[in-house]
């Protein structure tokens, strides 16, 4: 792989995982990531017991490998003027400097935009909130649970109508993974920005903003007819080929041909029902689509006449698009997943091995392979040595519990 970020050195301020997963994908392709924690508890994120739905092994905290791969770990007292002294020449060191704090937090601790260009007038500044950097809520921390998932539409658009219950995000972290990556590409075009023209900008990225731009072609559609985004109901097809159907033993397959009439007899072949393909009521696109409630009844009762790996050879070779409705373990081991490197072996500093998902962009044909995160402050006196400050100075500030 080419270390596309490496020569980078990322001085992050930042917790939990929205904005710290966005350094750590630039830290699996090459840049120097800097994290400042805590000076007692560190990172939030470490002392998270649960997801919420599963408990985390205590051996390998997965949560927090996911977001701080690739990191180094100096734990501070920010709110100290030694502290704060190490982070300014820290930042004068850095290209880009990132953080989650609210903006009363930045000016408490100093280190708002101008706080820091003051010591580093290059320096890019990347601000990654709930609602956004404006507005009367700039200053009101949020989750992805409840800015991306909740307040951007997407959990609506995800609730059938016939539904009881708002549905929960899929995955732990859902709108921080892809939050975290809008940001890295945002500094990514930043540092571009700045070598071709010499100008260091500010980035500014939220869950909300992330969370619209997700549901961007609904809301697009939503506001041309002024009318809310909702799910379909639940068993809603308009097309006979896009959706999913049941197989015998309780797995499901998905189609989305969206030309269904060019797909059609091909599908009539593999269902063993080849004299469909000329019946009146299916023989034209046209048709198909306005005899969609036989064809899909037709269907239901062929897919579920036949088990999976049933349907897997028989629907081999057929030219529409298809797949699997896979759980997680089952994508793990995917044959597209194992042949491009989408989820990679990691191992704790004690030879524990684990998995984790791959950065979702490869360059020159090779997936990037992330290392483990760092223990608490396991790179303290590296970082501070880097700056000049010698073994009696480092003794006195953590004497003194300016670093950990």
């Amino acid at each position: 792989m080419t270390a596309v970020m490496q020569g980078v050195r990322i001085l992050e301020v930042a917790e939990h995982t929205f904005v710290p997963a966005a350094s750590a994908l630039l830290a699996d392709w090459g840049a120097d990531v800097i994290k400042i924690e805590h000076v007692e508890r560190g990172d939030a994120m470490r002392g998270l017991a649960s997801s919420g739905t599963a408990p985390i092994p205590g051996d390998v905290h997965v949560l927090f490998e996911h977001s701080n791969r690739g990191k180094r770990s100096l734990a501070l007292d920010l709110t100290s003027p030694d502290g704060l002294d190490i982070v300014y020449r820290l930042a004068a060191t850095a290209d880009v400097f990132l953080t989650n704090k609210l903006p009363r937090v930045r000016t408490k601790l100093k280190i708002d935009v101008d706080d820091i260009r003051a010591h580093n007038p290059k320096i890019i500044y990347v601000r990654g909130t709930g609602q956004g950097e404006r507005g009367p809520e700039a200053d009101r921390g949020s989750y992805d649970f409840l800015a991306y998932w909740s307040r951007a539409g997407c959990s609506i658009g995800s609730m059938p109508p016939d539904s009881t219950h708002v549905p929960t995000p899929p995955a732990p972290g859902f709108g921080d993974s892809i939050g975290a990556m809008t940001i890295a590409g945002g500094i990514m075009g930043a540092l571009f920005h700045r070598e071709r023209t010499g100008e260091a900008t500010t980035v500014d990225v939220s869950l909300l903003g992330t969370g619209l731009w997700s549901m961007g072609q609904a809301l697009g559609i939503s506001l041309l007819l002024n009318l809310p985004w909702q799910a379909p109901p639940a068993n809603f097809r308009g097309n006979p080929l896009v959706g999913t159907y049941r197989t015998r033993d309780n797995r499901w397959l998905a189609f989305s041909c969206l030309q269904a009439g060019q797909y059609w007899p091909a599908m009539c072949q593999a269902i063993g029902r080849p004299e469909l393909a000329t019946d009146p009521r299916f023989d034209s696109h046209a048709t198909l689509m306005s005899n969609t409630a036989d064809a899909i009844a037709i269907m239901e009762e062929a897919i579920a006449s036949r088990d999976l790996a049933e349907w897997r050879k028989i629907l081999a070779d057929f030219p529409g698009q298809w797949t699997v409705v896979q759980h997680t373990l089952e994508a793990a081991e995917d044959v597209q997943t194992l042949a491009n490197g989408y989820v990679q072996r990691v191992e704790t500093a004690d030879g524990k091995p684990f998995h984790l998902s791959a950065a979702p962009v490869q360059f020159d044909g090779v997936a990037a392979r992330p290392r483990r995160a760092p223990g608490f402050n396991e790179h303290g006196e590296e970082i501070l040595g880097e700056l000049g400050i010698d073994f009696d100075t480092v003794l006195d500030l953590k004497v003194r519990g300016v670093v950990a």
